[in-house]
């Protein structure tokens, strides 16, 4: 089990000014640079040699760049993000290599040397604990624990049947191979994955601001029946660093709420200094698939800290980044004791983005400018508007006559 003593956060404040994303966008490989518009194919691998394995290529191809995201859920639920700098780029899979015990070299994206960065999320355990006699919000742990469901003892479903070309997105669904309780009986934990090939927004809460160079994952947990009155979950992810050091995390804060009402703030991890691979997510999941203000929970996230040997390993991971073993992790917690909570509908809902490049970055939206031009604007014509008055208003003159 990962130790109880976190590690100070180390948050940066403040975002890179517009002269400095321009400095430092020039001088980004050419792969990391961002583009417009990427021309999107999703397709599950087939195994030539056995049954059907779950592995999602999203291949984004740009005028000068590509993108490969290889979703599976061989092992933990787990991604490879890699960027390269040619239109031309491809993923070669070796079965024999990647269902073998050593799978180092199953994954390679040609030609190698095309490769401007690459590194990978794990979704490696789902923790519960009854909140029930929590009444501190900011407890560790944050309830009574039961033990954990680790992700790499799951069953789930052929990603094939659930793959939409016309919306680039695919959902892996699944349970645990071994459920004494029953709790997942009619329940389920799905990860769907959507691609984008341009600029835009989801109609549903947290309306994330996605681009080509991004792809969106919805994390869902329904319909299965929690082992406490008042349960909350807690999703742990581990990530390959780019040197000995972990990953970094940022905050970012904004006074217009319009697209995810009550929160001001946006979550990002960062692999590497700007530009580079980014993870970002505001902090609130929902208990209903309607997302809405009143079904909003907090969603806590923890500082990374370096994993230890317990982690569940990634056979797509192996094959790619080969025996790299520094790996960071952190946790999500979803909810708090007070409500509202999973318990209301048995349904809870989060969203990320996982891109290249500067992330997405929200701009004040045209109804809080609109606002803002008011409540500025007003009071200046008010004091206009009486300069104006008494300077060409009608004069009036005093009824006294003067004594001389």
């Amino acid at each position: 089990m990962c130790s109880c003593e976190e590690p100070r956060r180390g948050w940066g404040r403040c975002a890179p000014s517009p002269m400095l994303l321009l400095s430092l966008l020039a001088a980004a490989p050419l792969g990391l640079r961002g583009e417009e518009a990427r021309q999107v194919s999703l397709e599950v691998i087939p195994n030539p040699t056995g049954p059907p394995e779950n592995l999602l290529h999203i291949r984004a191809v740009g005028s000068n760049s590509t993108l490969h995201y290889v979703w599976s859920s061989l092992g933990p639920p787990a991604v490879v993000l890699v960027a390269t700098n040619t239109p031309h780029s491809a993923l070669s899979v070796n079965w024999s290599y990647l269902l073998s015990p050593e799978p180092a070299g199953g994954l390679v994206v040609l030609p190698e040397d095309s490769v401007q960065f690459s590194s990978a999320l794990v979704f490696t355990r789902l923790f519960e604990f009854d909140s029930t006699n929590t009444s501190d919000e900011a407890a560790e742990p944050p309830g009574k624990p039961y033990p954990p469901y680790c992700l790499a003892e799951w069953s789930w479903n052929n990603v094939t049947d659930s793959l939409d070309p016309a919306t680039l997105s695919a959902t892996f669904r699944g349970h645990p191979i071994h459920d004494p309780t029953g709790a997942f009986a009619n329940g389920s934990l799905a990860f769907r994955v959507q691609a984008f090939s341009r600029s835009g927004r989801p109609a549903q809460p947290p309306r994330l601001l996605h681009t080509a160079d991004t792809c969106q994952l919805e994390v869902a947990l329904v319909g299965a029946v929690p082992r406490g009155n008042r349960s909350l979950f807690r999703l742990e992810v581990a990530t390959l660093g780019q040197g000995p050091d972990c990953p970094s995390m940022r905050e970012q804060h904004s006074i217009d709420d319009e697209y995810a009402p009550a929160v001001f703030q946006l979550d990002q991890l960062l692999w590497g200094s700007l530009p580079s691979g980014f993870m970002q997510w505001r902090p609130v999941a929902f208990s209903q698939k309607q997302g809405s203000r009143e079904s909003s929970l907090p969603c806590q996230v923890s500082p990374l800290y370096p994993t230890l040997a317990y982690l569940p390993q990634s056979p797509i991971v192996r094959a790619f980044f080969g025996s790299q073993n520094n790996f960071c992790a952190f946790n999500l917690t979803f909810g708090t004791s007070a409500g509202p909570g999973y318990w209301d509908q048995h349904y809870l809902s989060w969203s990320m983005l996982l891109g290249v490049g500067f992330p997405p970055m929200d701009t004040l939206s045209p109804l809080v400018l609109g606002i803002m031009a008011v409540a500025l604007g007003a009071p200046g014509l008010v004091l206009l508007a009486g300069g104006l008055f008494l300077l060409l208003g009608p004069k009036r003159y005093s009824e006294y006559q003067p004594i001389n």
